[in-house]
C-alpha cells in the first residue's frame, strides 16, 4: 500500500538498504503526517470541492456541465468524486500509479467521446486545483496540486 516503502522492500531483497534508499525512506516518512492530514481535509470536504467546482465553472460559462444530451452534471460530479478519491490516495501513497491506470487512462478515452472535452476538462482541474487550495494548507497544496495538475494533463491536454 505504501509505495515508496513496499519498492524500497522489493529493491533491498535480504541486504541493508544504501543511503540513498533510506533518505527516499525518510522523505517519505517525515511527509506522511502531512500527506495524511491532507488526505483527511479531502475525504470530510469531497462533496463540498466538488459542488464549489461546479458553481466556479457554471460561473464560467454556464453551458460548460451541458452537452447535446441535456445536462451532465451529475455524471461529471460523479466522474470529479471518483478522480477526486484517487488523486487523494496517490497523495497519501505518494505514488500515481493506481490513479494514471485505473482512472485517468480509461477516463481519458470516454471523454474523448464529449465535444470540447479538452477544454472542460483542461478547466476543471485548475478550477479544482484552487477549491482545493482554500481546503488545505499551503504545504499541504504543494504535495496535492502537482496530482491534480497531472489530472488536469491526462484529461485535457491529450
Amino acid at each position: 500500500m505504501l509505495s515508496p516503502m513496499y519498492a524500497l522492500d522489493t529493491q533491498i531483497d535480504g541486504r541493508y538498504a544504501n543511503d540513498s534508499e533510506l533518505h527516499l525512506a525518510s522523505k517519505y516518512l517525515e511527509s506522511y503526517t502531512l500527506r495524511l492530514s491532507a488526505y483527511r481535509k479531502i475525504q470530510a470536504a469531497e462533496v463540498q470541492i466538488v459542488q464549489q467546482v461546479q458553481m466556479r465553472l457554471r460561473q464560467m460559462d454556464p453551458n460548460i456541465l451541458g452537452y447535446d444530451r441535456g445536462d451532465v452534471s451529475k455524471i461529471c460530479e460523479r466522474d470529479m468524486l471518483h478522480v477526486l478519491r484517487y488523486s487523494a490516495f496517490a497523495l497519501l501513497t505518494n505514488s500515481t500509479a493506481l490513479l494514471e491506470e485505473r482512472v485517468l487512462l480509461w477516463l481519458q478515452t470516454i471523454m474523448r467521446s464529449f465535444k470540447d472535452h479538452q477544454r472542460r476538462c483542461d478547466l476543471t482541474y485548475r478550477v479544482m486545483q484552487e477549491v482545493v487550495s482554500e481546503y488545505l494548507t499551503p504545504t499541504e497544496a504543494a504535495l496535492f496540486c502537482p496530482i491534480l495538475e497531472l489530472d488536469r494533463q491526462f484529461l485535457g491536454s491529450r
